[in-house]
């Protein structure tokens, strides 16, 4: 098994962060070394049929363009709209070769088609200094895709999470909202008896207070009579 690793590992691949259908996720491609002995100079993404565009990151040791292709008809999307093109590649080309002994990372962002199960395939092209490596072989139904010598990047698209869209949070918010509202009216109710409870102990202050200073009034008002 660890023997396989090194071979596994060299692999153009692509890694999402998820992989819920009709969700974004970023999709990172790792690229492991270069052709054979010789460095990268570009690598050329292909998108599958299912998506219409991805928005790259930005790396600062890559410069990066967006290959759009004219659909032969209109597709119609989810939201009633049609579009007439697409972006079909996404291409990074190196500032300076990148060292077949090092390695770097791309990042896309896409929208996950809404079809869990689907497998998305990626054919990338890494260009080099001399020659290169055409990471496009897809696996046929039964095949191990570890038989193959040249894989293309894929991600399969998993079942919908449910408030993947934001909603659900929001929905959280708003439902919190009124809950820390009637918390915070039970602790102004509780600071309001507070306050009641200091102001009637103040006035049976004053009223034990006033009675008393009649007390004492009253005695040396009768000492004084009858020392006369």
């Amino acid at each position: 098994m660890l023997a396989g690793l090194p071979a596994a590992s060299a692999h153009v691949e692509a890694t999402p962060d998820k992989t819920a259908a009709n969700s974004y996720a970023l999709l990172t491609f790792g690229i492991p070394h270069g052709c054979d002995t010789s460095g990268t100079t570009k690598m050329t993404i292909t998108l599958p049929a299912e998506l219409n565009d991805a928005q790259p990151t930005v790396n600062p040791n890559w410069t990066v363009q967006k290959v759009v292709e004219q659909l032969p008809a209109p597709k119609k999307l989810d939201n009633g709209t049609s579009i007439t093109k697409r972006t079909s590649q996404i291409v990074y080309t190196a500032k300076a070769p990148l060292d077949p002994e090092l390695r770097d990372t791309l990042v896309l962002s896409v929208k996950l088609p809404d079809t869990p199960g689907k497998t998305l395939y990626f054919p990338t092209l890494q260009t080099c200094e001399q020659g290169q490596t055409d990471w496009s072989q897809i696996p046929q139904e039964g095949q191990d895709e570890e038989s193959l010598k040249t894989p293309s990047p894929s991600v399969t698209v998993t079942d919908a999470v449910a408030g993947a869209d934001g909603h659900s949070a929001h929905t959280a918010s708003v439902e919190a909202a009124p809950a820390a509202t009637q918390m915070a009216s039970v602790d102004d109710g509780g600071a309001q008896a507070r306050s009641w409870g200091a102001m009637a102990a103040g006035l049976g202050g004053l009223v034990l207070g006033g009675a008393a200073f009649i007390r004492s009034r009253t005695k040396n008002g009768s000492s004084s009579v009858t020392q006369k």
